[in-house]
């Protein structure tokens, strides 16, 4: 009898242990992974997907991470071990990734791991410095943490990454950058040019401004353009230009203006250093494009003086390889319309002391747009706007446009293209300075013609500001009192108030807005085109207008006292669809002529007045030009448009410095970046750039049932604790009674 008992426990064990290894076995195999994050933070995003699974040439991550980092730098490696495994998951034969056994010690380390350091030196990769807590101390550790990216002759690298935040964006980005870059330079017609101008007088001064090296700059700038064109399937030619020997080369070099760095020198008998001057400074040039590297810097000091420092020759390649990318445009064009008033991407000039402050640039915007295309101007004084761009960005403009420009904005909708609009009710006209002491700005409406194309296509903007309670709040200084001070006119756009219908909007959950007005969607408009509309932002229900007079000093507003004056606005609008023309039916409008005066068309007041001269003093061609016929145009009209969208948000604040940061990291940066991008067919980036999103607020709620969770956590845990207490006794004391009868019920028998 026991030796069959044993016998089964034997045979359990046997089958249990089979099937355990017959599990790995099989997960080994049919390797499945599950990811229960709401964003889907631990899975690779399907833009991601399709870069690593259509490589058409060998791609190889080289990844230097020093082992046995402390916390959270032991996570960020995992992380990307993770990521890089997942990207071999749907990736095809071409992908390859490796991780360096390298140290940063400086003492006594293995002989691969020295050899590792060097090849990540090569790379341009760079220990860093981080803090490490240590029995209570605070240490400061070198670590490598970068990778570089190799992609045919090409290279791309993260030089630090110190977090997980963004990384997969990264990656993907910097996969899809190479693609492009060497589709760009494979699609160059003409080679770039890699000018160095450097004057041979330079030799006589270099040993007496400490610049013994500057002779052999020639040299080693061949060898690095050499180097750079074997990457560059040959699309690049240097040239060494002296000014000081060739005439020609002089020219060239004062043609570049300030591209080209000049020196003159006094004469210094006593060491037979006579007076002179040089140009050096190293130009880049494809077609009308120019870039510049400076190779001298000249750095005037306090009581030092003035010292001269050549350019690092071993950082110079990948200086030359990062203008080159700026030449040959290696990111989707996006076009942004440059005149009839709009926002500059670039300061303008001020050409009198009296004028008023030029608008300040959209700096940020720029620099976070420019990361992932390429921003080309647009002036609708040039004629039509070219269909390469798929989309335009219009920018708070302040002049009128002309039924011509109107008809060009429509007939680029009509085919299949998307504009992005930034729109403002009202221009700030700041005061004069000699008349603004305690003067507010005035603000102007604005109406520029671009209203009744809007208007055709279903949405008008209203002359007002939206006002909201839920707003941002200003810290006061203590010499005002402290506090926070509400600005009701930049309301906080809550995440239920965000449209998160669309895919590149999901992860959004909180904007802010400053002066934005509110939006009207005309219904029969949008029924009559059959289009699609979506409410993607829109004010809380605490919000009202500001009409008429408008005076946003915070001071002066207050909220209405009725709350049936409250309710919500709708802020930003995106429309899609076939769009009628707003010219169908209509004389299609002709580009409008400049009239050219020169001498012979100046009046003169002086003259005697020909009014009743004879008809045949006149010129005889006028009759001729008032007779002929009107051209209108024919055959390239577009009546119903191939399916495009608009977006139009109520205010250009948005788009401003005072909102967007420079790094592009904030919810209103990630915002916009992942618009664009929707606007150009490129949601996937839009989901995946979003999906680390880690700003997640709490939803708002009643006064009430914050006091209720507060005195739950206080007093309605212990309370449940006694409870369970209680019941586990009372089941204690009802199973020991169970048993007792048990027991009497048998001795009874």
């Amino acid at each position: 009898m026991v030796g069959n008992i044993r016998s089964a426990k034997y045979l359990k064990f046997t089958i249990y242990l089979v099937a355990v290894v017959l599990i790995n076995l099989a997960g080994l195999t049919l390797f499945f992974r599950l990811d229960l994050t709401a964003n889907k933070v631990y899975s690779v995003s399907r833009a991601s997907q399709d870069v690593v699974a259509t490589l058409s040439e060998p791609l190889t991550i080289n990844v230097f991470f020093t082992k046995n980092l402390p916390a959270p730098h032991n996570n960020t490696e995992r992380y990307l071990q993770d990521l890089l495994e997942e990207y071999g998951i749907y990736a095809n034969k071409f992908f390859n990734y490796r991780f360096f056994d390298v140290s940063a010690e400086e003492g006594d380390i293995s002989p691969e791991a020295r050899a590792n350091q060097e090849l990540a030196k090569n790379y341009g990769i760079n220990p860093i410095q981080i803090q490490v807590i240590e029995d209570d101390e605070v240490k400061f550790q070198k670590a490598y943490m970068g990778l570089v990216i190799i992609h045919g002759d090409q290279l791309e690298r993260i030089q630090t990454i110190t977090s997980t935040e963004r990384l997969e964006y990264q990656l993907t980005t910097a996969i899809m950058k190479l693609n492009n870059k060497i589709s760009a330079l494979l699609a160059l017609e003409d080679k770039i040019q890699v000018k160095l101008f450097l004057s041979s007088s330079f030799e006589a001064v270099a040993p007496f401004i400490g610049l013994k090296e500057l002779p052999q700059i020639p040299e080693r700038m061949a060898a690095i353009v050499k180097d750079l064109n074997t990457k560059s399937f040959n699309k690049l030619e240097f040239q060494h230009l002296d000014p000081s020997r060739s005439e020609a080369a002089a020219a060239a070099a004062t043609a570049q203006g300030n591209r080209i760095l000049n020196l003159q020198w006094p004469a210094v008998p006593k060491q037979n250093l006579k007076a002179g001057n040089g140009a050096i400074g190293l130009v880049l040039q494809y077609g009308q494009k120019f870039a510049s590297v400076p190779l001298l810097n000249v750095l005037r000091l306090p009581l030092i003086g003035t010292r001269y420092e050549l350019a690092d020759m071993n950082e110079m390649e990948n200086v030359v390889s990062e203008n080159i990318e700026s030449l040959i445009d290696i990111n989707e064009d996006i076009g942004y319309l440059a005149d009839k008033g709009a926002l500059p991407l670039f300061t303008p000039p001020q050409t009198a002391p009296n004028q008023p402050p030029p608008e300040e640039a959209l700096n940020n915007f720029r620099s976070i747009v420019a990361q992932n295309y390429a921003i080309k101007d647009v002036k609708l004084a040039d004629g039509p706007i070219p269909q390469s761009l798929k989309s335009l960005i219009i920018a708070s403009p302040k002049e009128a446009f002309s039924d011509y420009d109107l008809y060009l904005l429509d007939q680029y909708l009509m085919q299949g293209n998307n504009l992005v609009i930034f729109l403002d009710s009202f221009n700030e006209v700041m005061p004069p300075r000699q008349m603004g002491m305690g003067q507010g700005p005035r603000y102007i409406p604005i109406k520029t013609g671009l209203e009744k194309l809007l208007d055709h296509y279903g949405v008008r903007l209203k002359q007002s500001y939206v006002m909201d309670e839920n707003c941002y709040r200003q810290q006061m200084p203590n010499r005002l009192g402290g506090g926070e001070r509400p600005i009701y006119f930049a309301p906080l756009i809550e995440d239920k108030n965000i449209n998160h219908e669309l895919d590149f909007m999901q992860n959004i959950k909180r904007l802010i807005v400053v002066k934005v007005s509110p939006l009207e969607l005309s219904s029969d408009r949008v029924k009559q085109q059959d289009l699609k509309t979506y409410r993607l932002l829109a004010s809380s229900d605490k919000s009202w207008e500001m009409r008429g007079q408008i005076n946003l000093n915070p001071m002066f507003i207050m909220p209405p006292e009725s709350k049936d004056d409250m309710h919500s606005y709708p802020l930003a609008y995106l429309i899609e669809g076939e769009f009628a023309s707003y010219f169908d039916g209509k004389p299609l409008p002709e580009k409008p002529v400049e009239e050219k005066k020169d001498e012979s068309d100046a009046a003169d007041l002086s003259a005697p007045d020909n009014s009743d001269s004879k008809p045949e003093d006149k010129d005889p061609t006028a009759e001729k030009k008032a007779d002929q016929p009107r051209l209108e145009s024919s055959g390239q009209f577009i009546s119903k448009g191939n399916p495009g969208k608009i977006f139009i948000v109520s205010s250009s604040e948005l788009i401003k410095d005072t909102v967007l940061d420079e790094q592009g990291n904030t919810a209103n940066a990630i915002f916009l970046m992942n618009l664009l991008d929707a606007m150009n067919q490129r949601e996937d980036i839009a989901v995946m750039r979003a999906k680390k999103q880690q700003f997640n607020p709490l939803p708002e709620t009643s006064a009430g049932v914050k006091t209720a969770a507060k005195m739950f956590n206080i007093a309605g845990l212990p309370v449940l604790v006694v409870l369970s207490g209680v019941l586990f006794w009372f089941h204690r004391v009802s199973r020991k009674k169970k048993i007792q009868s048990m027991f009497t019920d048998k001795e009874g028998q």
